[in-house]
């Protein structure tokens, strides 16, 4: 599959991952608009009006997701899941195993949605999106900005009262997001879609320099932030829970495997055992997505039978003790 975007409107598969130089191109996301709490953005957070667009394949998109299972947002904000295999004309609603068609606006593809929001739209067609089925709209389509918003801006109308955000880790949180993201979550990426031996060499040489600082981090801390989860967790756990079964051969990041690293393999366990994270997981869409849908790279679309990893195999980061009001409690929805 080509690179495909809109233009004007029309759908086209001249788009190009990479520049001149070989690096990978990120084209920003268009819609930043925001949900908030008390409605003084313009967009109120109330249960039923939102509708979440995501793909299972999709590390951004996962994000979205997870936030929404680990606040209990299933009742509040509905979603639908594309096919896991992106074709020509993008992502595509379809009623494979594991996909959810589109029940709100009843679209073919993920495309349509982006027209009906603006018609001449211009830019690429990605999950995560959030609409608003009441403006007949896209709120927002940064996975980032959508964390959040599901995170604070829904939290009153959560099930589970647990705060990914607590306000005496703002910056700590927001600091570490920008520091994992251009060398692991985009360093993946700017690996995977280099077309220059240069390129492929600075990312995977940032890459696995990012990922050998946070083993040392991690052991002597549960996570990121410290002994409580927050979205920074939820940011790197995307990342990683990809990394062996796609990363480490689709997109040469091969140095090393997450399994390889003591802290950041058993951390990953811990995190993934969680009922929370694991609902949300899908390898068989993730490898039929990447394998599948990125004939540039995998022209034959052979999807591999391994790696065998058992992500459910006992981990050790219950050594580390978290503070009281952290304690994991799944009756209550706390971690």
């Amino acid at each position: 599959m080509a690179s495909g975007m809109m233009i004007k409107g029309k759908w086209t598969t001249a788009g190009n991952r990479s520049d001149s130089s070989g690096k990978f191109n990120e084209i920003p996301t268009t819609f930043r608009d925001r949900v908030t709490a008390d409605g003084s953005s313009g967009f109120k957070a109330e249960p039923g009006r939102y509708h979440l667009y995501v793909a299972l394949a999709c590390p951004w998109a996962h994000r979205s997701l997870l936030i929404r299972e680990i606040k209990g947002l299933n009742d509040v904000i509905s979603i639908s899941i594309v096919d896991p295999i992106m074709g020509d004309m993008g992502w595509e609603f379809s009623e494979a195993p594991g996909a959810i068609p589109d029940s709100v606006n009843h679209a073919r593809y993920l495309q349509d949605i982006y027209i009906k929001a603006v018609p001449e739209y211009t830019g690429r067609v990605t999950v995560p999106v959030l609409w608003d089925k009441q403006t007949q709209n896209i709120i927002n389509n940064e996975s980032r900005e959508i964390m959040r918003m599901l995170d604070v801006e829904f939290a009153e109308l959560a099930a589970k009262k647990i705060d990914l955000y607590p306000s005496h880790l703002h910056q700590k949180i927001d600091q570490t997001i920008d520091t994992i993201y251009l060398p692991i979550n985009a360093g993946v990426y700017r690996a995977g879609f280099a077309t220059s031996q240069a390129a492929y060499d600075e990312a995977v040489t940032e890459l696995f320099e990012g990922l050998d600082h946070w083993e040392t981090v991690l052991s002597q801390q549960r996570y990121l932030c410290g002994n409580q989860l927050t979205e920074a967790d939820v940011c790197m756990f995307t990342t990683l829970y990809r990394f062996d079964p796609v990363y480490n051969s689709h997109f040469k990041c091969n140095l090393r495997r997450i399994i390889d690293y003591p802290n950041l393999w058993n951390y990953l366990k811990d995190l993934y055992q969680h009922p929370e994270f694991k609902a949300t997981c899908n390898l068989d869409h993730i490898k039929r997505g990447y394998y599948r849908s990125m004939t540039d790279i995998n022209p034959n679309r052979i999807v591999p039978k391994g790696p065998i990893i058992d992500f459910n195999e006992p981990h050790n980061r219950n050594s580390f003790h978290d503070a009281p009001k952290d304690r994991v409690d799944h009756a209550k929805g706390t971690f």
